[in-house]
């Protein structure tokens, strides 16, 4: 009878490092870990260069030349610096991967704590691009449609969002990061095409006559709210944080070869990759239009019309791989949340109730509320400026204590302070940009 009571707790261990060791394998962050470095390249390219590339001229003409190049280039300098952080984090404790975002703030600020700062700006985050991207892809269709058969009778855009979100019906059960590297690369060739089509049409459309360079808002604040409004749609161009330890933890490490310098070359390779999409893009479509180019570049564009039809189904392509990699961590958190918490049985049958109900709940809220430029700056301002521009910064300090006025810490409160400006700023003009869309706006239409 004693040797029964004495083994009991071990067995009972042994099983529960089994039943986790189970879980872990099932679960779609951590099933999989033999991914290359070229992997990191295309999901960091694919999660960053959203659609949020095509507003990027909207927002120049928003900000002005001089703070329109500045605010660019120090995104880029600062989301880059940021990445490195979260990279170098990723395995900073030896023998521990923090395979999630919210794992690493658990690190930096205790346990409930760390769970109440991330979690919540990650699923904003992740969710709000799924159902900008919703709307995206529907009008994207909508536009390609319209482009190719322009004599055919005009079809509402709730039923293209159906369309697109039909695709994630099927696509949503791929069960981890490696099994969707393929939609990945997809979706990253084509936003370095589409990319291209955009600014290389607006420079062979040539400067419109008659351009102007000036504030198109006629009131002071008008401007003003804009200039915030355009800083939110900047701080979502560059949203590929939320998902960067999750892409991570993919690659394998061994203490030896730990993760990060895989990572880190994948890192480079897409920053390269997002510095040849944006830059051009932004700077020669707000050249060519002045203040009169629309929230989508693409929509400014009539001509040659077989190139931009084509335009416009790589961005659906390219949108479907984009929604996926925002998806996974989602359907992670979920998923860990049914199975560790209230006990489910890791099965198919949870999964594909899950993952349905998420797709079936992010087309409906889009086709609810399709007014894209307004909700990219009020969403971009109020969880994106977190996550990737100052959320790194505060972990970095409270885990690795730099010396106080260091360059080290320097370069993080910098980071901070001018992350904390756009927080703050963004989501105000965002707002008011809802605001004026919803007056003239019908639900449904």
């Amino acid at each position: 009878m004693g040797t029964q009571l004495d083994s009991s707790p071990k067995t009972s261990n042994d099983e529960q490092i089994a039943r986790q060791k189970a879980i872990d394998d099932w679960l779609p962050i951590t099933s999989s870990r033999n991914a290359k470095w070229w992997y990191s390249a295309f999901h960091n390219v694919t999660a960053m260069v959203g659609a949020g590339v095509l507003s990027l001229p909207y927002a120049m003409s928003e900000l002005g030349w001089g703070p329109g190049v500045t605010v660019l280039i120090l995104s880029w300098i600062i989301t880059l610096y940021t990445l490195w952080q979260m990279v170098e984090m990723h395995e900073m404790v030896p023998g521990k991967r923090f395979d999630r975002y919210h794992e690493l703030g658990q690190y930096a600020f205790g346990e409930k704590l760390g769970l109440y700062i991330v979690v919540p700006q990650q699923l904003v985050v992740e969710i709000g691009v799924n159902i900008v991207y919703m709307v995206t892809g529907g009008k994207s269709l909508q536009k390609f449609h319209d482009t190719v058969c322009s004599s055919c009778k005009k079809i509402k855009l709730t039923f293209f969002i159906m369309i697109f979100a039909s695709v994630h019906f099927v696509l949503s059960h791929l069960p981890n990061f490696n099994s969707i590297s393929g939609v990945s690369l997809a979706a990253a060739v084509m936003s370095l095409s589409y990319s291209t089509i955009a600014w290389a049409a607006s420079a062979h459309k040539g400067v419109q006559e008659n351009v102007q360079y000036g504030y198109k808002a006629k009131s002071t604040s008008g401007t003003i709210f804009n200039f915030f409004s355009a800083l939110g749609d900047v701080a979502f161009a560059y949203a590929g944080h939320n998902v960067v330890l999750e892409i991570q933890a993919t690659i394998p490490s061994t203490p030896e070869k730990p993760s990060k310098g895989p990572m880190w070359r994948g890192v480079v390779v897409a920053y390269i990759v997002v510095a040849l999409c944006y830059f051009p893009v932004a700077l020669v479509g707000y050249w060519m239009f002045g203040n009169e180019v629309k929230d989508n570049i693409l929509i400014s564009l009539d001509k040659p019309k077989w190139l931009i039809a084509m335009a416009n189904l790589f961005v659906v392509v390219h949108v479907i791989g984009s929604y996926q990699i925002y998806a996974m961590p989602v359907f992670d958190m979920i998923e860990t949340v049914m199975v560790k918490k209230l006990n489910f049985k890791p099965s198919r049958i949870l999964r594909f109730i899950v993952r349905n109900v998420y797709v079936a709940f992010t087309m409906f809220v889009g086709i609810t509320f399709p007014f894209f430029g307004g909700l990219l700056g009020f969403f971009g301002g109020f969880a994106f400026a977190p996550t990737t521009y100052f959320l790194p910064c505060i972990m970095w300090l409270a885990i690795y204590k730099p010396r106080k006025f260091s360059l080290s810490w320097w370069s993080n409160w910098i980071c901070i302070v001018l992350g904390l400006l756009l927080m703050i700023l963004s989501p105000i003009g965002g707002l008011r940009t809802i605001i004026i869309d919803a007056k003239n706006y019908k639900f449904y239409s």
